[in-house]
């Protein structure tokens, strides 16, 4: 059969990193619920693969914190704590203080102009906002902040968290819905903060910002682990 017939089939590796993409989207997305039990099998006839794809998958999403897997029980969709609202706080701060001491001299004007963009969106928000919106704007926003710090290894640990940082403003913008109060006003100050183009001064911007954010968090009603 000529080579131009048949296109070729994702290698087993490729296809695992898709069908990890497409888990994770629906637990971040709130597909599945916090708890729920993720059978094999079940993922397997919906996505239409081989179990060893989904295994694969769900041990990484382990990794990331979206996935437990319990010995003799299978894979269940993890439970959101308030030890886990912590640690991912604690270690994004670390982060992102780096990432706005470096960002705010590496952005230009180009920068600037994609920051100005994504709050001219949350500007024009003028009546009740879907809290999946707000979590794209605000992400959206700090992507960019990732994005212009020019270290290889704190994108990668961005993008390592950044699906369990979903959940968490997913479930702060459901129980606080406030975005249409502070959510321009707040990226818009951390936005003049980095223009100074001081690393101190963007670093207190970011501790002020993300703190707001944990407070909220810290007051839903959570287990402790």
């Amino acid at each position: 059969m000529p080579d131009d017939v048949v296109s070729p089939l994702p290698s087993q590796r490729a296809l695992g990193g898709l069908v990890t993409d497409v888990l994770r989207e629906m637990i971040t997305g709130g597909k599945f619920q916090p708890g729920q039990h993720l059978k094999e099998a079940e993922l397997a006839d919906a996505l239409k693969v081989s179990r060893g794809p989904i295994r694969e998958a769900l041990s990484r999403l382990e990794e990331e914190g979206h996935v437990e897997l319990r010995r003799h029980r299978g894979a269940f969709v993890s439970t959101l704590t308030k030890t886990d609202i912590e640690e991912v706080h604690t270690l994004r701060g670390a982060i992102e203080r780096l990432a706005a001491s470096r960002a705010c001299t590496r952005m230009g004007d180009r920068g600037f102009a994609e920051m100005d963009a994504v709050l001219e969106q949350m500007k024009s928000v003028d009546t009740k906002i879907d809290p999946e919106d707000a979590v794209r704007l605000d992400l959206q926003f700090h992507d960019i902040l990732y994005r212009y710090c020019d270290h290889g290894r704190v994108q990668r640990v961005w993008e390592s968290i950044r699906g369990q940082v979903t959940v968490f403003l997913r479930a702060r913008n459901a129980s606080f819905p406030d975005f249409l109060d502070v959510g321009y006003s707040e990226h818009k100050e951390l936005r003049d903060a980095l223009a100074l183009g001081d690393p101190q001064a963007a670093q207190d911007g970011i501790d002020k910002h993300i703190q707001g954010a944990y407070e909220r968090l810290k007051r839903l009603d959570l287990p402790e682990r």
